[in-house]
């Protein structure tokens, strides 16, 4: 499962080994032991990656792959590539703007996207320094 962490300053995208099931069973549990409210909802995340990152030639025959039902492609200009995901968007209320969107696609895909979103980061770090 991946899962992207969305803050008021940034976002974090992490692989889960967890099944979508277990993940919410458990979130649920918690905002229930906690008196917390709970919103969840299907949804769609997007985030940019370098299209001269290597690897995103794989990315795009495994998009293709999947028909587009999880995972979509689109060109942004001539250095980025947005990532489309599809899955459920998790927050305390409709209209927050921070929560978490999950989504599950196949293993080996989950850990090359999240490999190649970990790559992407090293590379925007190197060029803010």
């Amino acid at each position: 499962m991946l899962k992207l962490n969305y803050t008021e300053r940034s976002f974090y995208l992490e692989c889960i080994t967890l099944s979508l099931e277990e993940w919410v069973a458990q979130r649920v549990i918690l905002a229930l032991r906690i008196g917390q409210p709970l919103h969840f909802e299907p949804s769609t995340a997007s985030f940019l990656l370098p299209v001269d990152l290597p690897g995103v030639e794989r990315l795009k025959a495994e998009a293709q792959r999947n028909n587009g039902e999880i995972i979509a492609l689109s060109t942004c200009d001539a250095e980025y590539l947005e990532v489309t995901l599809r899955g459920s968007w998790l927050s305390y209320t409709a209209e927050d703007g921070e929560g978490v969107f999950v989504t599950t696609m196949s293993d080996r895909t989950e850990f090359f996207l999240h490999k190649l979103w970990q790559e992407a980061q090293v590379c925007a770090s190197v060029f803010s320094d």
